[in-house]
C-alpha cells in the first residue's frame, strides 16, 4: 500500500495558477496527490506529464490517475532530465525550447520509501544500507559507507547533513569497516552514535537523523539533479507559466532561492534616473516574496510537514 500524506498540496497546485487546456509537469510524481489535483483541473485539451525515478510510486499512480485517462503521461526519469523528456513527448516548442504552463516540485523522500524498511532511507528500520530512489541505479550507501575514502564520508556529513560531528563519524566508520563489512542500516545507526559525544546525542531528535539525510542526498546526487532541473524549468516555462517548489531542508531551499533570485530583474542604474535604461529586465517574478509554510492543522496531521516550504514563480 503506497500512503503518503501530500505537503502543501492545495498552496502549491494553486500556485501553479491552473488552466483548462494548459500543460503541466509535476517533476515528483510521488504519492500522485499534486497530479490528482492538477490533473482535476485540467479539460479534455489539457496534459499533465509526470516523473518519478521510482516504480513503485509509478505503479501507484497508473491506479490513481486512471480516471483521467491519456490526459496523464507517466514517465519514469530523474527530474534533470526534464528538457530531454518534453522534447521528446512532442509539446510545443519556441525556439527549439519546450514551453509549458507550470512545472511543480516537491523535494525529498515519500513516506512509503521511509516507511517501506527495506529501502533502507530510515534509521528507525534495520535494513540494507541502499538508500536508491532509482532501483536501477548503481550507486548505494552501502558503497559510500564502505568504499568512499575517510574525508570524502566526512565532507558529505558535513556539507548535505550539517553534522558538526561528521569527522567523528567518518572515523568511526573506516575502522569498523576494517574488521567487517558494514551491510544494514541498524549497524550504521550504531557507528553514527558511536561518533557524537554522549552529551550531543541527548539533544536534538535521533542522532542518525543528519547522517542519514546526507548519505540519501549523496546516494541520489539530489542537490546536484535539483540545481540543473530547476534552471530547465525557468527555461522551458512559457510566458506567464509558473514553477512551484516545496523544499524541505536548508540546502534546498537555499538553491531554489539563489535561483529564483538569479532570474529576477536587476535594475543597475543610479537611483537618481528617472527611467530604467540598463535593459536589466529579469525574467521572473516571485508570487509571493517569502515561502509559504504548513498551517498549524497541516502540521497537526502530518508532523513531517514540519520543515517545508514553497516557492512560487512566475515566467516574464
Amino acid at each position: 500500500m503506497f500512503h503518503h500524506i501530500t505537503v502543501l498540496k492545495e498552496e502549491a497546485t494553486e500556485g501553479l495558477n491552473i488552466k483548462q487546456d494548459g500543460i503541466y509537469v509535476d517533476c515528483t510524481l510521488g504519492g500522485g496527490g499534486h497530479s490528482s489535483v492538477i490533473a482535476s483541473k485540467l479539460g479534455p485539451g489539457g496534459r499533465l506529464i509526470a516523473l518519478d525515478q521510482d516504480d513503485w510510486a509509478l505503479d501507484n499512480a497508473r491506479e490513481k490517475l486512471a480516471p483521467y485517462g491519456e490526459r496523464v503521461t507517466l514517465v519514469k526519469t530523474n527530474f534533470r532530465d526534464l528538457e530531454q523528456v518534453l522534447k521528446e513527448l512532442d509539446v510545443p516548442m519556441k525556439d527549439g525550447v519546450p514551453q509549458v504552463d507550470g512545472i511543480l516540485y516537491d523535494l525529498g523522500v515519500s513516506s512509503p520509501q521511509f516507511d517501506e524498511g527495506e529501502r533502507g532511507f530510515s534509521y528507525n528500520h534495520d535494513a540494507p544500507l541502499d538508500m536508491r530512489m532509482d532501483q536501477d541505479a548503481s550507486l548505494t550507501a552501502k558503497e559510500i559507507v564502505n568504499e568512499w575514502p575517510e574525508e570524502e564520508i566526512a565532507r558529505i556529513l558535513y556539507r548535505y547533513g550539517e553534522e558538526k560531528f561528521s569527522r567523528r563519524i567518518a572515523r568511526v566508520i573506516v575502522e569498523k569497516r576494517k574488521q567487517s563489512t558494514i551491510e544494514t542500516t541498524g549497524e550504521l545507526v550504531e557507528l553514527i552514535k558511536e561518533g557524537i559525544p554522549a552529551a550531543a546525542r541527548r539533544t536534538g531528535g535521533h542522532p542518525a537523523k543528519r547522517s542519514f539525510q546526507a548519505l540519501r542526498i549523496a546516494v541520489n546526487d539530489e542537490l546536484g539533479a535539483f540545481e540543473e532541473a530547476l534552471h530547465q524549468a525557468v527555461r522551458c516555462l512559457a510566458p506567464g507559466g509558473r514553477v512551484s517548489v516545496i523544499t524541505f531542508h536548508s540546502l534546498e531551499d537555499r538553491i531554489c532561492k539563489q535561483i529564483f533570485s538569479s532570474y529576477l530583474e536587476k535594475c543597475t542604474c543610479p537611483p537618481d534616473f528617472p527611467l530604467c535604461v540598463c535593459g536589466g529586465k529579469g525574467v521572473l517574478r516571485l508570487v509571493n516574496r517569502k515561502p509559504l509554510i504548513p498551517t498549524e492543522t497541516e502540521l497537526a496531521e502530518n508532523s513531517r510537514a514540519r520543515s517545508a516550504k514553497l516557492r512560487v514563480a512566475e515566467k516574464l
